[in-house]
């Protein structure tokens, strides 16, 4: 089983952990976090608000967390090339501190010989060699080439696949996205600046993004749209426009999509385009709903999109309305985890 050490245990990596204690595609040997305190780590990684309390609990012996089944070596170091993975025997590196010098410093970690390969949790403008999205563009990975690889975002991991088939059959001219994403823990419970989480020290530019999560729907600008465009050729990132509110709720994403094609298309056209997918794919990357479900029902999906079908609809023949749910952290983690399986299953 391929060995396997996560640098950042926040929100993502611990999700990824957890995914993959169901699925047990690879075997976790290493964590780095830059919290020092081992037990407090044990700690977030035991209990959850929102995915509950583990069915095994980790307990800790010196810079080891255990259970009857794991032994994993912990350390406190600031930068991913600061780890001596290679100690621990590990084959890949996720990195999911969502730092972008981290990113930077992974090449450092194929260069040394300390891990054969690197997935980024996010969807970084340079310092990656390929950039994969299950259901868009996994055909395209070269291994031979391709080491440090990122794992795009939550978005983009949803709306990709729904625009890539949509454009395979039917054609894509133009449209826009508005997504709707709950608060992330880097933002504030009372109003203040809004600190930067990709590069530490920096305060964001849009100031509105440091208001209150309580009770505020934030207007803010959003990666999602060049994300998906990155993965996907066909469709240029300027014919594509994109707008996002961060919503004062703890967990699941939404995107709301209208799309004007470039071949004359029916509602039942649409339909089937989706049911047959769901009905062959390899992943589970899309889901149909007809229920009349909100936002929770959602929550630990394993999906990567959700299509709520109660509000597909096509005007004039060429304009499409999709809405889709996903769960920002179980959802995207577990396309993490396939994507590794998928990556082993190559190597």
């Amino acid at each position: 089983m391929i060995r396997v050490g996560i640098n950042g245990f926040g929100r993502i990596g611990r999700a990824i952990f957890r995914v993959n204690l169901e699925k047990k595609y690879f075997k976790v040997v290493a964590i780095n976090d830059i919290n020092p305190d081992i037990k407090n780590i044990a700690y977030t990684l035991n209990y959850d608000t929102l995915y509950d309390r583990l069915p095994e609990l980790f307990q800790v012996e010196k810079d080891f967390l255990y259970n009857s089944n794991h032994n994993i070596k912990v350390t406190h170091l600031k930068h991913i090339d600061d780890v001596d993975w290679a100690a621990s025997g590990v084959d890949l590196v996720i990195d999911a501190t969502g730092v972008y010098d981290n990113t930077l410093r992974s090449h450092n970690l194929i260069e040394k010989g300390q891990t054969k390969k690197v997935i980024i949790t996010n969807s970084p403008n340079k310092g990656i060699d390929f950039t994969m999205v299950l259901g868009a563009n996994e055909s395209k990975l070269d291994l031979s080439k391709h080491h440090v690889i990122a794992s795009s975002i939550c978005d983009a991991t949803a709306i990709a696949p729904v625009l890539n088939l949509l454009s395979e059959n039917f054609g894509f001219d133009y449209g826009y996205a508005t997504t709707l994403h709950p608060w992330l823990n880097y933002q504030n419970l009372m109003d203040g600046p809004a600190s930067s989480w990709s590069v530490p020290g920096e305060i964001y530019h849009h100031f509105a993004l440091g208001r209150s999560v309580i009770g505020n729907m934030i207007p803010k600008p959003t990666s999602a749209i060049q994300a998906t465009c990155h993965v996907l050729d066909d469709i240029a990132e300027e014919s594509l426009g994109s707008f996002s509110y961060r919503t004062p709720t703890s967990i699941v994403g939404s995107a709301d999509l209208t799309i004007l094609t470039k071949k004359t298309v029916t509602k039942r056209q649409i339909l089937d385009i989706y049911e047959e997918m769901e009905n062959n794919q390899k992943w589970k990357i899309i889901h149909n709903n007809w229920e009349p479900l909100v936002s929770l029902d959602f929550k630990k999906s394993e999906y990567s999109a959700i299509i709520d079908h109660r509000w597909t609809d096509v005007i004039k023949n060429n304009m499409v309305k999709l809405v889709l749910w996903y769960d920002n952290e179980w959802g995207y983690s577990c396309r993490v985890v396939d994507q590794i399986k998928h990556i082993t299953d190559l190597m």
